[in-house]
């Protein structure tokens, strides 16, 4: 497949994500792409779509919504976006529980940029506020251990006399 302007190969990617056609998705990226997210890294096109196959499980109706590029470069692509869905299915917690459907809808803003060679992305970067999509989701923070005081410590500033 010969693809148009790097913009354009992030345009037909987004058409294919809003589509969830996780198949013509990879089309559009390398086969050693990496994309990372703060989800976690997916490193070739086989971890790229069980990402992909990850976010539409759980968000059956998700939709990307761009509203923003910076137009006036090609390295890297970066755009601001806006993610909706409906959480219906299960979706992976970063403990690697996953999360039955709650019904809860979410509506998170985010931005990505994107390197292209030769008509295929090559490093595709999201970043989004998980804090924000696990608040929309019901979940909130919890507490954890506090560090052990020799760690703190460590870790504290030092003066130098």
């Amino acid at each position: 497949m010969v693809m148009s302007s790097p913009w354009g190969v992030k345009h037909q990617l987004a058409d294919a994500i809003n589509a969830h056609d996780v198949n013509r998705a990879l089309e559009y990226f390398s086969p050693d792409a990496v994309v990372v997210s703060p989800s976690g890294v997916a490193e070739g096109r086989e971890q790229i779509a069980w990402l992909y196959e990850q976010l539409f499980k759980g968000f059956p109706d998700f939709t990307l919504t761009t509203w923003n590029e910076v137009s006036d470069t090609d390295a890297p692509m970066v755009a601001e976006w806006v993610a909706t869905g409906t959480h219906t299915g299960p979706f992976l917690l970063p403990d690697g529980s996953e999360l039955e459907g709650t019904g809860r809808r979410i509506t998170i803003r985010g931005a990505c940029a994107s390197f292209v060679e030769n008509g295929r992305i090559t490093t595709h970067r999201e970043y989004f506020d998980q804090l924000e999509m696990y608040t929309q989701l019901g979940l909130g923070l919890a507490r954890v251990e506090q560090a052990p005081s020799s760690y703190r410590e460590e870790l504290a500033p030092h003066t130098v006399s």
